[in-house]
């Protein structure tokens, strides 16, 4: 990546822009504040307040490494997650072959950084950003993309918009997870349909197939791994009938966050082909994890000697009101908090002393524009001015809230800033 742009980050100012980072920073860059090293409890921080944990994104990071080492596959995490190039940069350090991302807006951010290799996880018609991707793949022949197909009329109109291109772009047919799934051709014939449009094209080089099991109607064990073994099928289809001519070599790929153990199964069964095989995991939310959809169902559950993945982020927010003894108001609501696959959940308290405990007996059980609603036990506390560590749910639409994230140490002490991007 490129070191000198993931710096300039460094250069930002610190203003109000960034909700919860201390008043009195404003005017520092953002390097500057990180060199101060401050505690995210006593460091003049603000609520609601997002933090990463610096020894869990490093664990996590470690984790997926050697778990896609140890099962022969390739890793383009999911960036879409969090939209964050420092990120990036690390997940490329612990061995990433490139990162996953879902529109051409993320591929220029993510290019803006250097990210040398994209699987974009969309068929692209817009012509505009068709013309883009065409101008970066010529400016830079280190740079590689790879993206979707799922119709003859969507080559067409990829095929016209980069007429004259002096690089082809790579493509590899979507098949869908089946009936009621999202995007990509339902049946090995529509899907042979689109492999011979590529190959008419004049724009399109075919490279491989793709697809999202967590699509897969009823998921269940069973039928995502008859759904993937369709997908490896379908390689072995298209490599016998010499589709993947001129490829250099053949990508598969799946994995969104669910079942990641199921891809690593089915790709260890596809038959040598006739070029190197990338068998490409994609599952992003592995960064942060979360103490909700994805902590609940993450494949690490089915194989505990794998390892566990650990949740980073924590949401700190302050008690507001608490007008009866059942019932407190924070001041984090949906502005702040992750709440499309589900609430928050309370895990710790702070008192005003400076002391923890854990958030027993505490239920977030709605979220306002700016409040979470909290249920609580008559002994349970807590009190006004506390404050709670939250626990979030999808890390997707968590990143996109926070535009710049501190990293702290397990004692408070913050280490660094994460910018995100939309």
């Amino acid at each position: 990546m490129d070191a000198q742009a993931l710096a300039r980050l460094g250069d930002e100012r610190v203003d109000h822009r960034f909700k919860g980072l201390p008043p009195d920073a404003d005017g520092l860059t953002v390097g500057e504040l990180a060199a101060q090293r401050r505690n995210l409890f006593t460091g003049g921080f603000t609520t609601p307040l997002l933090a990463l944990s610096a020894e869990r994104l490093a664990h996590n990071l470690s984790l997926m490494e050697a778990y896609t080492a140890r099962h022969g596959l390739a890793f383009a995490p999911h960036g879409k997650t969090s939209m964050a190039p420092q990120l990036f940069e690390r997940q490329l350090a612990h061995g990433a072959w490139g990162i996953t991302l879902a529109v051409p807006h993320q591929v220029r951010v993510a290019r803006a950084f250097g990210v040398p290799r994209v699987f974009l996880a969309n068929e692209v018609v817009d012509a505009a950003a068709l013309r883009w991707i065409a101008a970066e793949l010529a400016a830079d022949p280190s740079f590689r993309l790879v993206c979707y197909v799922d119709s003859v009329r969507g080559v067409g109109l990829m095929d016209a918009a980069l007429a004259g291109a002096p690089r082809p772009l790579d493509v590899v047919v979507e098949l869908a997870a089946g009936e009621g799934a999202r995007t990509g051709v339902r049946t090995e014939a529509e899907a042979a349909a689109v492999a011979d449009a590529v190959a008419a094209s004049g724009a399109l080089r075919l490279v491989g197939v793709a697809g999202y099991e967590a699509q897969v109607p009823q998921a269940s064990p069973e039928r995502v791994r008859d759904w993937l073994r369709r997908l490896c099928a379908l390689a072995v289809e298209f490599d016998r009938a010499g589709r993947f001519a001129g490829a250099g070599e053949i990508v598969v790929s799946a994995g969104g966050s669910e079942w990641f153990d199921a891809v690593a199964d089915v790709f260890a069964e596809l038959p040598e082909l006739s070029l190197p095989t990338v068998r490409l995991l994609r599952s992003g939310a592995y960064v942060s994890h979360d103490d909700g959809h994805y902590r609940a169902r993450t494949p690490f559950r089915r194989m505990p000697r794998e390892g566990a993945l650990e949740p980073a982020f924590r949401l700190w927010a302050q008690v507001v009101s608490r007008p009866s003894p059942t019932e407190a108001f924070l001041n984090a609501g949906k502005r702040d908090a992750a709440h499309d696959l589900g609430l928050p959940v309370p895990v710790a308290v702070r008192g005003a002393d400076g002391t923890e405990r854990p958030a027993a007996g505490l239920e977030v059980t709605a979220l306002s524009d700016q409040h979470a609603w909290l249920r609580t036990g008559p002994d349970a506390g807590p009190e006004v001015g506390d404050w709670v560590a939250l626990g979030l749910s999808h890390p997707c639409t968590t990143f996109d809230r926070w535009p710049l994230i501190p990293v702290a140490e397990a004692d408070g002490t913050v280490v660094d800033y994460v910018r995100t991007f939309f």
